[in-house]
């Protein structure tokens, strides 16, 4: 089995393939806050045992999404499932289907009545859904099959682009409504989210970055990191985007990776931190970037890091009793109010998973210019 083969394989058991959030992009960002933000609330959105939540879009204050799965260790009951924020409280979202999803990765939004998911169905094809607060329905593009995977979306007006692997290529998901097309890239190896034209992943051995230009979807050149993979991008614009991912250096060991985009090439951004593991990025657009992960040095405590301008700062969140660990897997901004919300799972001394969600913002009182 090979190293991504490997690492996929976690993915598809604990949730934390990073599909990555594609949130809807800002109108505006908020000034620097003068201090670093501090953790607000650490809530649940109640799935049943042993859950996970996977990916979080933030339209608005009152309209919020998460995706995950219920039951991750039991084959028969295990189950996706998609949470909805008003503003007050967190409901499940039907899936009319009967064939139900599995695991759920990722999300994205082109509209606040036209939201997407993707994850895995329980008869062994991809699962791509659409729909709002009232429920979701399954979209069956043709041309996908057994055995091919999907971890990530974009959603524009108009169209829509859903990612993952076909045997050792990528694959690429592309339509609306009735007409889709699928394809694989050239390139070997998985790809994990997508957004604004970019796709990220790994060929099993580095990491990989796919652009669409000219009508066709064409691999760039990356810093050669041997080990590396991506889990994640936010896309601000054709010349600024910022990618997520770690290298893997043996078994347990990983450390984090950042690529930044100037619109000219991939370099590596370096990080105030060695071992963590990075999983989601979120960012305001006008060049702030919180990334969500886990730090196993001190695992009990909820773990991000945000990047402005080069300079990167590490926010933690308080342990909380019968945590052991705390994994966020989905990041995303808030536009307007300076706040950011990040999903993952606690893991306690008995290995019980419980989702979580976390949201961080400007200590109160304290000035946001």
């Amino acid at each position: 089995m090979t190293r991504r083969f490997q690492r996929r394989a976690l993915t598809l058991i604990l949730a934390t393939s990073v599909a990555l959030p594609q949130v809807t992009p800002a109108a505006h960002a908020d000034p620097r806050p003068a201090t670093l933000e501090a953790w607000q609330q650490s809530t649940s959105v109640r799935l049943q045992p042993d859950g996970s939540l996977s990916d979080v879009l933030a339209i608005s204050s009152s309209d919020v999404w998460a995706v995950g799965q219920q039951e991750i260790w039991d084959v028969w009951k295990n189950r996706g499932t998609i949470r909805h924020w008003n503003g007050t409280g967190w409901a499940e979202v039907p899936l009319r289907d009967a064939t139900a999803a599995g695991n759920l990765r990722g999300l994205a939004a082109a509209a606040p009545s036209d939201v997407w998911a993707v994850g895995d169905g329980h008869d062994g094809l991809p699962y791509l859904a659409h729909g709002d607060v009232t429920g979701f329905d399954r979209v069956r593009p043709q041309g996908l099959r057994a055995g091919d995977w999907l971890g990530g979306v974009d959603a524009k007006p108009g169209r829509v682009v859903a990612v993952g692997s076909r045997e050792k290529q990528g694959l690429i998901v592309t339509g609306q409504g009735n007409s889709w097309t699928v394809q694989e890239t050239k390139e070997e190896g998985a790809l994990y989210a997508v957004a604004g034209g970019f796709a990220v992943g790994d060929t099993g051995t580095e990491p990989l970055i796919v652009h669409y230009s000219g009508g066709s979807w064409k691999s760039m050149p990356v810093p050669s990191i041997p080990g590396g993979y991506l889990r994640d991008i936010q896309t601000d614009s054709a010349k600024r985007a910022v990618a997520v991912g770690g290298v893997y250096r043996g078994p347990g060991v990983v450390s984090p990776l950042v690529l930044t985009w100037n619109g000219k090439r991939w370099k590596e951004q370096p990080l105030p931190v060695s071992d963590a593991r990075l999983y989601g990025v979120t960012g305001d657009g006008k060049g702030r970037y919180w990334m969500a992960g886990y730090d196993p040095e001190r695992a009990a405590e909820p773990f991000m890091v945000r990047c402005e301008k080069g300079d990167c700062d590490i926010i933690r969140g308080d342990a909380k009793k019968g945590r052991s660990s705390v994994r966020l897997q989905g990041v995303a901004y808030l536009a307007g109010k300076g706040t950011v919300w990040a999903v993952g799972h606690a893991v306690d001394s008995t290995d019980r998973y419980t989702d979580v969600v976390e949201s961080f913002a400007p200590e109160p009182g304290e000035s946001k210019s």
